[in-house]
């Protein structure tokens, strides 16, 4: 890479192990009774789905595993949300919140 070009890009994908960066926390905030992403000099709030989608993201699940469990509890075709987790965390990857 040269100095001062773009880093490149992380791509998710079904083989891929989403984890959380040691500087990002996925917190409950009691106060508010909402789940937020903390990160450095920002908030994220995850909706529902998103939340169950992280609360997979371990290191140690691949996106297809983590999309076989999702299909499995949302009752929903596993390509359908195969597509849907990746494209979240796809977005995610992009603004720095989600190794891979």
């Amino acid at each position: 890479m040269n100095k001062g070009s773009e880093p490149e890009r992380l791509l998710i994908g079904v083989g891929s192990l989403p984890a959380l960066p040691r500087h990002i926390k996925l917190r409950h905030d009691p106060t508010r009774n909402r789940w937020m992403i903390l990160a450095p000099e920002r908030v994220l709030m995850p909706d529902p789905i998103a939340l169950d989608i992280l609360q997979l993201c371990d290191g140690q699940r691949s996106v297809a595993a983590i999309a076989a469990a999702l299909a499995g509890q949302y009752a929903a075709p596993e390509e359908r949300i195969l597509r849907d987790v990746t494209n979240l965390l796809q977005d995610l990857a992009d603004k720095g919140v989600i190794t891979a």
